[in-house]
């Protein structure tokens, strides 16, 4: 198999594109791969991906960038990066249990604000645009990102950041969309600046695969706007350990080296990631450029995605593979995004065998049984609370 800096070299010449144009930000989202013939200067297409493209118009949205395409095996559909953006034909079948909205967001928005999404007490969702640098087909957003030119007004995200303001509950900000590092910087600093003037507000987070797919875009300008605003957190979006070129790992580290603290939410895509070594290999590389595998998510149930879901058996058996053979920083949080609105909840291999009369008969990742005795004292009020707590 060829090198990545050689297919990178390859798509170059294909592309007929110079060096400065590649490392463009700006040119390589406007020069996404959209149609059949763009996709074909990248790979040999099968069938059953031309179906697929036929479809996508009345389906989701195509749209690759030419760094992503060129991470592509031209001759294998099973490449882990062609399977989570090339569609396939099977995705106009609507499995059981599949939704247009899987976690009921849009029944999560206070009326008349349509980019916040409070579906916890103390954190909001804010919407910041409709456009990402790539349409992955597992997107759980696939019914709203990607339409005309992704833009929402800056009037209804005015609305957004005043619902915040008159919520003083929320604490915690995630910003998303859409990819919020498409923005320009400008813009996107207005944005950031405006949550964290906020008093209520303690922390800012954003959410984008931009490491993954147009890592040119995170340059030093934006990296110290970006760092004026802390306690700010960034949490991408690796898939599969092809993804961690050179260009990622750096992108990571512009990131981490403006104090950045940076999360991994990995999505479990059968045949791209559903065996266990490679979300070792995955999380390793994560760890090397300083990213915390963060969540590993059970794929939402989207219409048209039965074909890239995984058995919830596959990512339990993952869970005991990693106990054990990484650090616990490389172990994320198996977790089901409940459907209809209800939440993240953690699933795990069931380690807690019997409880009872203050005895735990636990199980190890050898599968050894140890008993563990809890003390006699079990009140567990702490005396000094109420003077912590107390109002100033």
């Amino acid at each position: 198999m060829a090198s990545l800096p050689l297919l990178r070299e390859k798509a170059l010449r294909r592309a007929e594109v110079s060096s400065a144009d590649w490392n463009d930000w700006g040119w390589q989202l406007r020069n996404r791969l959209t149609t059949r013939e763009d996709l074909e200067g990248f790979v040999r297409l099968t069938d059953e991906e031309r179906r697929g493209i036929e479809l996508a118009p009345s389906l989701f949205r195509i749209g690759i960038t030419p760094y992503y395409a060129s991470l592509m095996d031209r001759e294998h559909p099973s490449c882990p990066v062609r399977m989570q953006v090339i569609p396939l034909g099977v995705e106009e079948r609507v499995s059981r249990g599949e939704y247009v909205d899987p976690l009921g967001e849009d029944g999560l928005m206070p009326e008349g604000v349509s980019s916040i999404v409070h579906r916890y007490p103390d954190r909001v969702l804010l919407l910041a645009l409709d456009r990402c640098a790539i349409y992955c087909r597992h997107c759980n957003r696939r019914r709203l990102v990607g339409q005309d030119d992704g833009v929402i007004p800056k009037q209804e995200l005015e609305r957004a950041l005043d619902y915040i303001r008159r919520t003083p509950q929320v604490r915690d900000v995630l910003i998303s969309g859409g990819d919020p590092l498409t923005l320009s910087t400008d813009k996107l600093e207005w944005l950031v600046s405006s949550v964290r003037a906020i008093e209520h507000v303690d922390i800012v987070r954003i959410g984008t695969r931009v490491p993954v797919c147009l890592p040119m875009r995170v340059d030093d300008e934006l990296c110290a706007m970006l760092r004026k605003y802390h306690p700010l957190y960034i949490n991408t979006h690796f898939n599969h350990p092809k993804e961690v070129t050179p260009e990622a790992r750096a992108a990571c580290e512009k990131l981490a080296d403006a104090g950045i603290p940076l999360g991994n939410q990995t999505v479990l895509l059968r045949g791209v990631n559903s065996q266990p070594r490679t979300i070792e290999a995955l999380n390793r590389l994560l760890l090397k450029m300083r990213v915390k595998p963060y969540y590993l998510f059970q794929g939402d149930p989207v219409q048209g995605t039965d074909h890239l879901r995984t058995p919830v058996s596959a990512g339990l058996e993952i869970m005991e593979h990693l106990r054990g053979r990484i650090t616990g920083m490389g172990i994320p949080q198996l977790v089901i995004d409940a459907p209809g609105g209800g939440g993240k909840i953690p699933i795990l291999p069931n380690y807690l065998l019997n409880w009872s009369n203050g005895e735990l008969k636990l199980r190890n990742y050898e599968d050894k049984i140890v008993h563990y005795v809890e003390p006699v004292e079990r009140d567990c009020t702490c005396a000094y609370d109420e003077v912590f707590f107390a109002p100033s």
